[in-house]
C-alpha cells in the first residue's frame, strides 16, 4: 500500500486526485492540505508520495519542498509548464500538467511505485527488540501481528512471541512503510500473512483477530474488498 499526501489549494483538483487515488487499489490518501505549513512533520515521514501543486498561498510548492529534509517521492500537479526545470532540479519524480487523464496519472504513480519498491528492497528489513535483557533481531517480513498488552506489545512471528515494553502506536509508525495495517485498537497485522477475512475477523496464520468497527472501513478499502 502506497500512502500519499495531496498539497493542492484548488478544490476541483483535490477532488480529481482523490477520485484517481480511490480508483487505484494500491494507493491510500492520508491527508489533503492547502498549505504546506499545515502538514504535520510526522505525516510527511509516513507518506510515500506527495502530490504537489506549485502556486500555493503562503508558501510556493517548490519552496516548501526545499524545507523537507527527507521528502517522499514528489509528483508535481500544476497548470503551468514553466516550473518544470526548477522542479526537476529538486528531484521530483514526475510533472503532471492540469488537466491530466487517469492514464497519465497511472503512468506517474506506476513509476513511483517501482522506485519505492526498489528503495524498500535496498533496505535490510529487520529490527531489534529488547526483552529479557537481550536484543533480539526480528525480520519484518516474519512478523505475523502485534498485539497490545497493557504497557507492552506482543510481537508474534512464526517462531516466537516476544513481549516488549512499548506502545502499539509506536509500532504502527515504525511499520507504516511496510504492509501492515491497524485493524483493532489492540492489533496490527501483516497484510501479506492474511489467510482469509470473514465478517469482523481476519485469520492470520490460523489466529483469528478481530476487526474493530472504527477500523473496518479503512481495512476493507486497503484490501479492496467488498464490504
Amino acid at each position: 500500500m502506497m500512502k500519499c499526501l495531496i498539497l493542492e489549494d484548488e478544490k476541483a483538483a483535490q477532488e480529481i486526485l482523490t477520485v484517481f487515488i480511490e480508483k487505484t487499489p494500491f494507493m491510500q490518501c492520508i491527508g489533503i492540505y492547502e498549505s504546506g505549513i499545515d502538514i504535520p512533520h510526522e505525516l510527511i515521514k509516513q507518506a510515500d508520495i506527495l502530490f504537489l501543486d506549485v502556486e500555493l498561498p503562503e508558501l510556493n510548492g517548490l519552496s516548501y519542498l526545499k524545507t523537507i529534509d527527507k521528502p517522499p517521492k514528489v509528483i508535481i500537479t500544476t497548470a503551468y509548464t514553466n516550473y518544470a526545470v526548477d522542479a526537476f532540479e529538486e528531484n521530483v519524480l514526475d510533472y503532471l500538467v492540469k488537466p491530466f487523464s487517469y492514464e497519465r496519472f497511472f503512468k506517474a504513480i506506476t513509476r513511483a511505485k517501482d522506485q519505492i519498491l526498489k528503495d524498500r528492497n535496498e533496505i535490510e528489513k529487520h529490527l531489534f527488540v529488547y526483552t529479557d535483557k537481550t536484543h533480539h533481531r526480528i525480520f519484518i517480513d516474519d512478523i505475523l501481528y502485534i498485539k497490545a498488552e497493557v504497557d507492552y506489545v506482543k510481537v508474534v512471528t512464526n517462531d516466537a512471541s516476544r513481549l516488549v515494553l512499548d506502545s502499539l502506536r509506536n509500532w504502527e509508525e515504525k511499520l507504516s512503510r511496510y504492509d501492515f495495517l491497524r485493524v483493532h485498537r489492540s492489533y496490527i497485522i501483516n497484510v501479506t500473512k492474511i489467510d482469509k477475512v470473514s465478517g469482523n475477523q481476519v485469520l492470520v496464520n490460523n489466529q483469528a483477530i478481530p476487526i474493530g468497527q472504527s477500523y473496518k472501513k479503512s481495512f476493507v478499502k486497503a484490501l479492496n474488498l467488498k464490504s
